[in-house]
C-alpha cells in the first residue's frame, strides 16, 4: 500500500491551522456592529453617514474615547448602543447633545476639568478618581470617554485605566503619545 505523505502533510498543516485559528480566535472577540433601525431623523431612502468623532478608538470591551461628538457623528455613536458618556469638559453640554443622549437613553456624567496649557496644568485627582469609578462600573457600559479634542484630558484618564489595568508605563506613554501627536504634555504624563 502506497502512502502519499504530501496529503499526509497537509492533514496535519490543516489541522495546526485549525488549532492556531482556536488560539486566536480565543484571543480575538469580533466585535460586530449592527444598526436594527435607521437613526432618527433619517427617511427612507436617505444615505446614512457614519462618521466617527475625532480621535475615536476603542479602550477596551465596551470602552470607547473620542474629541467632543458633534450631530455629524449621531449615527455613528447609534451603532456603539451607548450607555453613558463620560465628558471631561467644564462648558454646559450642547442642547443638541442632551437631545440624542435623552432620545437613545444615555446616561451623562460630566467632570468639568479645564483644559489648561502648559505650564499650568492642573489635573484634579479627586475628579479624576471620581470618573476612573464611573468609567469601571461595568453598569456604564458601553461607555464614550470625551473631552474637546480627545488628546489631553482623556488621555490622562485612559492612562489612569491602563495603570489599573497593569500596563507598562513605556506601553501607557506610547497610547498617550499616539493621540496627543505633537501636543503630548509631560505634565499629562506624568500625572
Amino acid at each position: 500500500m502506497k502512502v502519499d505523505r504530501a496529503a499526509e502533510r497537509g492533514g496535519a498543516a490543516a489541522a495546526a491551522a485549525d488549532a492556531d485559528a482556536d488560539a486566536d480566535a480565543a484571543m480575538c472577540k469580533t466585535i460586530e456592529v449592527a444598526v436594527s433601525s435607521p437613526p432618527a431623523g433619517a427617511g427612507a431612502g436617505e444615505e446614512l453617514h457614519f462618521t466617527p468623532p475625532l480621535n475615536f478608538a476603542m479602550v477596551d470591551n465596551g470602552i470607547f474615547r473620542s474629541g467632543f461628538p458633534d450631530s455629524a457623528n449621531f449615527s455613528f455613536l447609534q451603532t456603539l448602543g451607548l450607555r453613558s458618556i463620560i465628558c471631561l469638559c467644564p462648558e454646559p453640554y450642547p442642547e443638541a447633545n442632551m437631545e440624542f443622549l435623552k432620545s437613545n437613553g444615555i446616561k451623562l456624567f460630566q467632570f468639568g476639568i479645564e483644559g489648561y496649557k502648559e505650564p499650568f496644568v492642573y489635573i484634579p485627582e479627586e475628579t479624576v478618581r471620581e470618573a476612573l469609578k464611573v468609567l469601571l462600573d461595568v453598569r456604564n457600559h458601553p461607555v464614550l470617554i470625551h473631552c474637546k479634542r480627545g488628546k489631553h484630558r482623556t488621555g490622562c484618564l485612559v492612562g489612569c485605566l491602563r495603570k489599573l489595568q497593569r500596563w507598562c508605563l513605556s506601553s501607557i506613554f506610547d497610547e498617550y503619545q499616539r493621540f496627543a501627536a505633537a501636543k503630548a504634555r509631560v505634565s499629562d504624563q506624568s500625572y
